[in-house]
Order: C-alpha cells, then sequence, then structure tokens
C-alpha cells in the first residue's frame, strides 16, 4: 500500500529527507509535465499561426500583454481562496476547507463575468491604444475580443484547477490539462486553415477545416478550456475529493474568510496590474520597431516558455507543501520543504536554460518560415537563456511565500524589479540595440528579482503565517484527507509552461495566447507567479511576469 506522505506529513508524523525528497518530487512532476505540455501546445500552436506569415503573429503579441491583466486579476482571487483552503486541509478541517471553496466560487466568478464586460467593450480600441499597425489591428481585435469573451471560461478551469492542488491533488488537474493541450491542438488545426486535400497510402483524404486564421486560433483555445473545464469539475465531485459538496453542509457566509482571501489576494491582483502594464508599455516600446521584431519578441516568448515551466511546476508544489505543513503548524518542516523546492528549482531551471541555448536554432525553424525572424528570435533567446537559473529561484520563491499567505511584500519587490530595472533599462537600450537591447533588459531584470526573493525568503519567520487557526470541525475527519490527493510516489517525467506563462509576456499557473505563453512567461512577459502556471491558458499566460 503506498503511503500518503502528505496525510502523514498533517498528522505529525517524522518525514526523513527521503521521504521530504519523495514527496517533492511525487507533487512537482506531474505539475511540471503538465506545464511543459502546455508549452509544447502553444510552441505548435504559434507554428501554425507562425504559418499564416509575420502579420498574425503580431496581432497576437500586441494584446498578449492587456490579456494577462485580465486574466492575471482572475488568477489573484483564486490564490486568495485556495491558499486557504490548503490550510484548512492541512488542519483537518474538511468541512471549512469546503465552504472556502464555496465562497470563493461566488466571487471569483463574479468577478469574472464584470471584467469579462469591460474586456468585450474596449476590444476594438485596444490595439490602436497600443500602438499596432494598421494591418494587424483586425486580427488582434478579434483575438482579444474571443479571448473576454470567454474569461468566465478560462476562469473556471483555474479555480478548480487551482483548488484541486492546494488539496494535495495534484496529479489530477495536471493529466487534465495535459488532455487540454491536446484537444487545442486538434481544435486549432481544424479553425485556423483553410480545408486540403493530401494522400495516404493511395487514398485522397479531404480535411474541412473553417479557415479563420487568428480569430480560429483564439476558439481552439475557449474550446479546449471548455472540454476541461467539465473534467475538472467531474474530479471533484468523486466522492474521494474533500472538496465535493457534503449533503447537509449549508453555504455559510463567512466575511473573515472573504476578507483573508482580499488580503492575500489584492497584492497579487496589484502586481498582475502592474506587472503587465509593464509588459504593454514593452510591447508599446517594440510596437515602432515593426512586424519582425512584433513577430520575433512574441515566438521568443512561446519558445522560452518551454524552459521555465518547470519553474512554474515546482512552484504549485511549494504552494501546496508550505499551505498544508503551516496548517499543521509544522514550521521546521516548512522552512526545510520551502528551501528543498527553490534549490529543486534553481537546478532545474539551471538545465533548461542550458538545453534553450543550444536548440534556440531548431525551435525558431519550426516557429516560423521567415529568415528575418529566425536570426532575431533565435539571439534574444540565448540572452534570456543565463537569467532562467535564478527566473527559476523567483518563481519557487514566490511560491512559497503564497502558500504562507505572504503576497504583498513579495509583489513589492517584484514590481520594484519590474519597473526599476527591466523598463529603466529597456528605454535606455532599445534605441542603439533594438529588441536585443529589450531582452538584455528583461534578462538582468529576472536575476535581480531572483535575488530579492531569495532574501525575503531567508528573513521569514513562517511560524507567523498561520490563516487556519481554528479547531477543527466536526467534519474533519478521514474525509478531509483525499485519498486520491495522495500523492504517488513516482510520477516521473511530469514536466512543466504561460499563462501559463511566457518569456516576455509572462503565468499561466498562465491568458491564452498562442504566440507568447500564468501570480502568473516569457522572460518579457511576467508570468503571474501566482497562478498556477497550468491554470492560466497557456496560449497567453506570461512567462516571466
Amino acid at each position: 500500500m503506498k503511503r500518503d506522505l502528505l496525510e502523514e506529513m498533517r498528522n505529525g508524523a517524522k518525514l526523513t529527507t527521503r521521504d521530504q525528497i519523495k514527496l517533492i518530487f511525487s507533487l512537482s512532476l506531474p505539475a511540471i509535465l503538465a506545464q511543459i505540455s502546455f508549452v509544447f501546445m502553444e510552441y505548435i500552436d504559434a507554428a501554425m499561426v507562425g504559418q499564416l506569415g509575420a502579420n498574425p503573429s503580431a496581432s497576437i503579441g500586441l494584446v498578449a500583454p492587456l490579456t494577462w491583466v485580465f486574466f492575471g486579476i482572475m488568477s489573484a482571487s483564486v490564490t486568495g481562496f485556495s491558499v486557504q483552503v490548503a490550510q484548512w486541509i492541512g488542519a483537518n478541517d474538511g468541512k471549512k476547507a469546503r465552504n472556502t471553496f464555496k465562497l470563493g466560487a461566488i466571487v471569483t466568478f463574479t468577478l469574472s463575468f464584470i471584467f469579462c464586460a469591460i474586456g468585450l467593450g474596449i476590444a476594438s480600441h485596444v490595439p490602436v491604444w497600443l500602438g499596432g499597425e494598421e494591418a494587424i489591428r483586425g486580427d488582434a481585435t478579434s483575438y482579444f475580443g474571443i479571448f473576454m469573451g470567454a474569461l468566465p471560461i478560462f476562469l473556471a478551469t483555474t479555480f478548480m484547477s487551482g483548488m484541486l492542488r492546494c488539496s494535495g491533488n495534484i496529479r489530477t488537474p495536471s493529466f487534465i490539462h495535459i488532455g487540454i493541450c491536446v484537444l487545442d491542438v486538434f481544435f486549432n488545426s481544424l479553425l485556423i486553415f483553410e480545408s486540403h486535400d493530401f494522400s495516404l497510402f493511395g487514398l485522397d483524404i479531404h480535411i474541412p477545416c473553417a479557415g479563420l486564421g487568428v480569430s480560429g486560433a483564439a476558439m481552439g483555445t475557449v474550446l479546449a478550456e471548455l472540454c476541461g473545464g467539465i473534467a475538472l469539475l467531474c474530479a471533484i465531485m468523486r466522492k474521494k475529493c474533500v472538496l465535493r459538496p457534503v449533503r447537509g453542509e449549508n453555504l455559510t457566509w463567512e466575511p473573515a474568510i472573504v476578507l483573508q482571501a482580499a488580503k492575500i489576494s489584492i497584492p497579487i491582483a496589484f502586481e498582475h496590474i502592474v506587472l503587465s502594464g509593464a509588459l504593454v508599455v514593452t510591447t508599446a516600446i517594440i510596437a515602432p520597431l515593426g512586424a519582425i521584431s512584433l513577430a520575433a519578441n512574441s515566438l521568443a516568448v512561446s519558445a522560452e516558455s518551454i524552459c521555465y515551466m518547470p519553474g512554474f511546476g515546482i512552484a504549485e508544489a511549494a504552494t501546496t507543501l508550505v499551505g498544508q505543513s503551516i496548517g499543521a503548524k509544522r514550521f521546521d518542516l516548512t522552512k526545510r520543504l520551502s528551501w528543498m523546492c527553490i534549490a529543486f528549482g534553481i537546478a532545474t531551471m539551471g538545465v533548461m536554460g542550458a538545453l534553450m541555448y543550444a536548440a534556440a536554432p531548431i525551435m525558431f525553424a519550426i516557429l516560423t518560415p521567415v529568415g528575418a525572424i529566425q536570426v532575431l528570435g533565435i539571439r534574444v533567446l540565448r540572452i534570456e537563456a543565463f537569467a532562467e537559473p535564478l527566473y527559476g529561484a523567483a518563481l519557487v520563491c514566490t511560491g512559497s511565500l503564497r502558500g504562507a499567505g505572504d503576497t504583498l511584500v513579495p509583489s513589492l519587490l517584484n514590481l520594484t524589479s519590474m519597473w526599476g530595472v527591466r523598463i529603466t533599462l529597456s528605454y535606455l537600450l532599445v534605441d542603439s540595440m533594438g529588441l536585443v537591447g529589450i531582452w538584455t533588459a528583461m534578462a538582468i531584470e529576472l536575476s535581480c528579482r531572483g535575488c530579492l526573493l531569495l532574501v525575503r525568503v531567508y528573513r521569514k519567520d513562517w511560524s507567523k503565517s498561520l490563516i487556519a487557526e481554528s479547531a477543527p470541525s466536526e467534519s474533519a475527519s478521514a474525509e478531509s484527507a483525499p485519498a486520491e490527493s495522495a500523492p504517488s510516489e513516482s510520477a516521473p517525467a511530469e514536466s512543466a509552461p504561460a499563462k501559463s506563462a511566457p518569456a516576455e509576456s509572462a503565468p499561466v499557473e498562465s491568458a491564452p495566447v498562442e504566440s507568447a505563453s500564468a501570480e502568473s512567461a516569457s522572460a518579457e512577459s511576467a508570468p503571474a507567479e501566482s497562478a498556477p502556471a497550468e491554470s492560466a491558458p497557456a496560449k497567453s499566460a506570461p512567462v516571466e511576469a
């Protein structure tokens, strides 16, 4: 019989170093695999759109940062409740965890419909505000409008995925997100291109396609996310899930939970707004450089997301481990697990950075047939490779701190780094170095960000992070420790995304943008460090933000 190490931790059992490593790997690897699958989906999607030419790729790259603003705010609202759910489960209070889940659903979905309406109202103006060329404004408007119209669907996927992860069940949402990636590629292939014929073993086969171009890319993502949302809902309704509604347990309005969620979420939301605002400014700086630079930037973000997504997966594991260990009042274990996750993140992303440097020409050869875009994209991608280890530190540190409900100071550090270092250097370097200067500024800023957050974790007093202080409710029984959430001892290969989030756009926990890809990002984009990347639609999740 497999051991449930999370349950043992919650119940006060002693965990050896080997047990701790096994626990980290069992939670990290499925999330990493899901994140990486997102990246490959985004990579394939970007290649699909790239086959249409520079303008379609540029149109998605133009509006991606603003989609991340909206999606980042939504992801932040999820984090405020998911952190509390993790701590209530750590305290073996299933009833409280379920009530927090219900309150979170009501609050976050209300917000999603409000922002959906706002986004649809400004869709036609966004490309003009961002300084996009006339030739790409139509596609940019369509992509942005479809994404914003489907914001509640993306939020549903993010919300349920985040809740399952914080309950300890990372495997199920990870595999569901892999399925979303596969469906996304399938739907995109049918919706982006024109109908065509091909021969197979002497047979002429006709493939009926919609030929919708950029709009088809957005619609394909929406359909895939809808299917994933249904699957995640089914997972939550399983008997073994601690969050499954229990007959006789009515929703109880608890202002303290909502206020605590606001306390956690508002700094993250503000961070997303300002970070994404910085990305919008960065895009505005790049736009005058022309469609080649915009396309190279967008595709480089997609390519870089392959590298940083493992960091998001490890950060998700760190959030769960820190949240539940604090809820169980295992503060010494909290500190140890946090640093072990950080070391794992730095090492993993260091290896990924080296691989990205070596494979850059191959990646761009697949993404676009345009030689000028390939040359520029390879150059900037190789600059970013040197920043990946410290970017990994930043991601995992953020995940650990969020598990403790510590969001204000990390958000301030991220903002200081983004605006004080990246934007300033970008303005100074763009005239002389073009897009290369902007990505150089990004690499320097990500390294600074990692150092600042490492200092924050070093100084952290984990014993002051307890949110779930009430005694376990009568309902808190064995049911509160979901069997399915028991991390399997193995689970290799799950590697990790946007929304994620892409290089220059930054999170998806991850706002879909096929060309780029959330609390939640490629280097130049801010990933939503907060939101579990995978939760963010891969295509649009900003990388580094």
